[in-house]
């Protein structure tokens, strides 16, 4: 390869006006210089930066595809080939076979090197022959692809690249490899192509059987089988079967995953049972039996008190079916530090009488733990259903008065203290002390559990907080004198201050002019003052707060003529994929209009093709032209919304809109389904907070079901 020849073609392309993931692609011509060159950790430098700009997190851009044929050219000639092989397939691998896309385009470029990748299925390198059965089978052409793969299983006696092979053979025509799987699977091969040809057999959907169950215990644990694959999707076998067979969501393939989940969770291997405990979450994501149908292998399990520690996550999930952890998670909890509070966390869920008093013994030491009492979600709420504990509540007392409170501690003290409502009236003085320190979280916690003598001189206080305290709490205690007294001039003076201030307060604000309704009539003007400029390049806190802006002034003033126009150039916004939630608000706020946000009908009937936003722009359309809509099919739209976990709870509450008469038998079999299934709807999201919210969200199809039949 004559490298100057080589560099002359690289820096004649236009790589500057190019983009990959970090902008410009003038960086690229170096990063092929370094793989080329001597200096191997410059090299290596090179590939790591080539994966985060060109291939970032599996993304693919117009500069992706220019650089394939260059870093095959050096690949060939024997520089870095096998790091280059893999970076090919991973470029292939995210890609499509048709249209006029980045995507396309990549899986092109390197289908166009596939007689350079196929060359290296023979390379003498065990290493340089998995990746180039990889990325030749990456790249999804299986009519020039399998002759080569077949051909080279014939002769291959690497048991790494035997399971590559088997695996590439799999992807590219599973049913086609599913014989040859089978017989791989019962044969004396190695474990690396026994799990290999296992998961095919999952992959070709073949009926799980009696011999796939043995033979996944006996190759349990997997994990290590796989460590050398560069499938990274399978990389932990026992996970990916109890997901698969769940999804086929039959009761047959529920069966087999928990029948494979009780024996290896009894396994007398440790690393097997670790493997089973990971697959057991997986099972509790997906499916709303998983809890009870794994009470007995876990009761085994903790049995042996050594075991409990490894498996904290699974019982979490398991909640309380898993009472019977109880005694040891206990005397685990009473330990110290980290260890103790991990425990705590697990019996918080499992049985939240037990854990309340241990966490009050050591609370400032308990982060994990108290977190869990508050059921905080990263950015959610808190769960209100911890039991009340008068020496926890003593030690929340001291804890507010303590020099080291920060962080989400803080928060998450006056949540729960929020929730015990007036049963916490003994932490007033606490609170109060606490008040210029934390005025947002503390002054909701003030009007919750302030009892009526202590109305008055709790509402002076925040009266004074709300008008010359810290300016990112004035409307948190504006807003708890009104939940006190009912009085709402301090909250109209915070709201109005607010607003001038503008930032990120301006949505908060606006929302609670909303709620105020007519009484805040004195604040159009600062509300209009606070709109976004026309033209300006706003970001999604703008409109978002232009959408609380516009609901507002329609709240105050009932007259949509300056509501609408707002709506409609939020929805004018071109980056659908960034402003889906903002949309949705949107929508919700056009809702409330009715008739009047007739202008929008247009803008909500383009909201119909996106699954997330379908759900609340037919509440939209309900709301503003019922007359005009396609019941039956908006039906259907909603459902499939659903179905995918796009906004579930709305599209629900949209197929209550619609009524009776615009469903099928189909629609209400369902809706049924939603509500009866095994399977989990809800399946994003937070991990702690998925099963919960697909519980309420399985009510709520029940209540829907119930009012539609």
């Amino acid at each position: 390869m004559e490298l100057a020849l080589f560099f002359a073609d690289v820096d004649a392309q236009p790589w500057a006006e190019l983009q990959h993931a970090y902008g410009s692609a003038a960086d690229v011509p170096d990063c092929l210089r370094a793989l080329a060159g001597d200096d191997e950790d410059a090299a290596s430098e090179a590939i790591s930066e080539l994966y985060g700009s060109i291939l970032h997190q599996g993304s693919v851009y117009e500069a992706t595809a220019r650089a394939v044929p260059y870093m095959a050219q050096l690949a060939g000639a024997g520089y870095r080939t096998e790091d280059l092989l893999v970076l090919l397939g991973g470029i292939a691998e995210g890609g499509a076979d048709h249209g006029d896309t980045d995507e396309a385009a990549c899986r092109s470029a390197v289908i166009g090197q596939l007689p350079l990748i196929l060359t290296s299925v023979d390379a003498e390198e065990a290493g340089l022959r998995r990746a180039a059965v990889w990325a030749a089978a990456m790249t999804g052409a299986a009519d020039r692809v399998l002759p080569v793969l077949r051909r080279r299983r014939k002769q291959e006696t690497d048991a790494l690249v035997r399971a590559e092979l088997l695996g590439a053979m799999a992807h590219l025509d599973p049913a086609g490899t599913a014989a040859a799987a089978t017989e791989a699977m019962s044969t004396d091969e190695p474990g690396e192509v026994r799990i290999a040809a296992l998961l095919a057999c999952v992959d070709a959907g073949l009926p799980w059987t009696s011999a796939h169950h043995e033979a996944m215990l006996s190759l349990l644990p997997a994990d290590e089988l796989v460590e050398g694959r560069l499938d990274l999707e399978r990389n932990e076998p026992l996970q990916y079967v109890v997901e698969a067979l769940l999804l086929r969501d039959t009761d047959k393939d529920r069966e087999a995953v928990y029948s494979l989940l009780d024996a290896a969770l009894r396994s007398a291997v440790p690393e097997a049972r670790t493997e089973a405990l990971w697959a057991g979450e997986t099972a509790c994501r997906l499916s709303r039996s998983a809890p009870e149908r794994l009470v007995a292998p876990m009761e085994a399990l903790v049995a042996d008190p050594a075991s409990v520690p490894a498996a904290y996550s699974l019982l979490e999930k398991l909640g309380t079916h898993a009472v019977a952890a109880a005694p040891v998670l206990a005397r685990l909890a009473e330990g110290e530090g980290d260890p103790a509070d991990r425990a705590l966390e697990a019996l918080v869920a499992v049985a939240p009488d037990r854990a309340a008093p241990l966490l009050a013994r050591d609370l400032g030491q308990r982060p994990r733990a108290l977190g869990a009492a508050c059921g905080f979600l990263i950015g959610g709420t808190a769960d209100t259903s911890f039991p009340y504990d008068p020496v926890l509540l003593d030690a929340i007392r001291t804890r507010l008065g303590a020099d080291d409170l920060d962080g989400n501690e803080p928060i998450r003290l006056t949540a729960l203290l929020g929730a015990w409502g007036s049963r916490a009236s003994a932490a007033l003085p606490e609170l109060r002390s606490a008040l210029p320190r934390f005025p947002k979280v503390v002054a909701k916690a003030l009007a919750a559990v302030c009892p009526p003598e202590h109305r008055a001189a709790t509402a002076e206080l925040l009266t004074t907080a709300s008008c010359s305290g810290p300016e990112d709490g004035r409307l948190a205690a504006a807003r708890a004198v009104r939940r006190l007294t009912g009085e709402t001039g301090p909250l109209l003076a915070a709201i109005a201050a607010q607003l001038a201030r503008g930032g990120h307060g301006v949505r908060e604000a606006a929302g609670l002019a909303a709620e105020l309704g007519p009484e805040a009539a004195g604040l159009v003007p600062a509300l209009r003052s606070a709109l976004s400029a026309p033209g300006e390049d706003r970001n999604i806190p703008q409109l978002d707060s232009d959408v609380e802006i516009a609901a507002a002034l329609w709240r105050i003033t009932g007259d949509a003529k300056e509501a609408v126009p707002v709506l409609a150039g939020v929805f004018t916004e071109v980056e659908p994929v960034w402003m889906r939630w903002t949309f949705t608000r949107a929508a919700r706020a056009a809702a409330r209009m009715g008739a009047a946000a007739r202008p929008l009908v247009p803008a909500l009937e383009g909201l119909l093709t996106d699954r997330l936003q379908t759900p609340a722009a037919v509440l939209a359309l309900h709301a503003i032209a019922p007359e005009s809509l396609d019941g039956p099919r908006l039906a259907g739209l909603v459902l499939d919304s659903a179905e995918e976990d796009a906004d579930a709870v709305t599209a629900l509450e949209a197929l209550v809109a619609l009524g009776r008469t615009a469903l099928t038998e189909d629609h209400r079999r369902r809706l049924t389904a939603l509500a009866e299934r095994d399977l989990r709807v809800t399946a994003s999201g937070l991990e702690s907070g998925m099963a919960p919210a697909d519980e309420r969200l399985r009510e709520q199809a029940r209540e829907a079901a119930r009012m539609l039949s």
